[in-house]
């Protein structure tokens, strides 16, 4: 099921009136989401995620815009008529009925023609179970399963009434790390084997990069890039974008250029064709050094960090904008930790560029 979004705002009264009126959580979204694809909405708590979230289930009336499944204007719609399943973050299963009794739940209610015999609903309830591979504990109760056991029933509970869109909201912030990364690799399985169109929330970007076909990268109720996460990771469109996305974070520098050279300090550390004289913000990735006894580029060398498939060389630099940068190389790499400093060569298409006023990408030919 296609979802689309036109100029979707969402305002709340605001409780302190010395800050205006109104509270806006999501300002003006136009974006489509594709059928049958997985979409991550990422973004820092507050920015509006399960706000837009609770506008396309229905669960909140937008203050302006439209949505759209398929060809069906749904904007107005209560939520038990969207046909949309929901899994909340804290699970909401009831402590009191086994597996079967909460998968079937959303069935209890269906009328007319829509209601089903005991066998029907305990036919679809299995199937949901089976899915999610919980089908050997449909007579046990929420607290004798593990917290991913219970999150595979609040998954099979939305997807029990086989709706159009499934609806994620933060499902794995409960989870040990572990568990999180297997939980994540079941919800993919799930979607791919469903084809159900799905919107996760998430804060976590490694969640939302991992496994899904599109992400939607929002702050403060603004949507600042969409795209396919290999693509917004490596050309994102703001420094935001670029300080969000990516583990350990990307290094952040104030720099000049001169004659379509990058400088960092006195360095002259990169040709960036294009770009005009003047101050700029420099973010290199932790990837983007080259170890290089003879590099244009001197950092300061503090520590080696080994975390077995790589080495973190832990250095800072006084044009860098925070304390440490990391430059991550590979673990046979060899470097004099008895020595002050480190140099490196850069590798440009791990080398973005903003504007310091507007903190726009400045795109050059890497």
């Amino acid at each position: 099921m296609k979802i689309q979004l036109e100029h979707l705002t969402k305002k709340f009264p605001n409780r302190n009136k010395k800050q205006g009126d109104f509270v806006i959580a999501v300002n003006d979204f136009n974006f489509e989401i594709p059928d049958g694809k997985l979409i991550g909405l990422l973004g820092p708590s507050g920015c509006g995620k399960s706000t837009a979230l609770n506008l396309i289930s229905g669960l909140e009336t937008p203050t302006e815009g439209k949505i759209f499944f398929g060809d069906d204007e749904v904007t107005n719609l209560p939520p038990e008529n969207r046909g949309v399943g929901m899994v909340f973050q804290n699970y909401a299963l009831y402590p009191h009925l086994t597996v079967e009794q909460n998968i079937q739940f959303p069935l209890q209610n269906l009328k007319g023609k829509e209601k089903l015999s005991k066998d029907e609903m305990h036919r679809r309830a299995l199937e949901a179970a089976r899915l999610v591979q919980i089908d050997m504990l449909m007579e046990r109760k929420p607290s004798e399963l593990s917290g991913g056991q219970q999150q595979r029933v609040a998954i099979a509970r939305a997807l029990v009434k086989m709706p159009r869109v499934l609806l994620l909201d933060e499902p794995l912030s409960n989870l040990d790390a572990r568990l999180r990364l297997q939980t994540r690799e079941e919800i993919r399985r799930i979607q791919k084997a469903t084809k159900i169109t799905t919107i996760f929330v998430t804060h976590d970007q490694d969640e939302a990069m991992s496994i899904s076909d599109m992400i939607v990268v929002m702050k403060d109720g603004v949507v600042h890039q969409i795209g396919r996460p290999q693509e917004v990771y490596d050309h994102p469109t703001n420094l935001f974008v670029a300080q969000f996305l990516g583990t350990p974070s990307i290094n952040v520098f104030h720099a000049r250029v001169e004659g379509e050279k990058l400088f960092i300090g006195d360095e002259k550390v990169l040709n960036v064709p294009g770009i005009r004289d003047g101050k700029v913000i420099c973010a290199i990735r932790p990837e983007g050094f080259l170890l290089d006894e003879t590099g244009p580029f001197t950092l300061n060398l503090e520590r080696m960090e080994v975390m077995g498939r790589d080495t973190s060389v832990v250095c800072n630099h006084e044009d860098g904008v925070s304390e440490v940068i990391r430059a991550i190389v590979r673990t046979d790499s060899v470097v004099d930790e008895d020595k002050e400093t480190v140099r490196f060569t850069l590798i440009p298409s791990k080398v973005h560029l903003f504007d310091p006023e507007t903190e726009e990408d400045l795109p050059f030919m890497a």
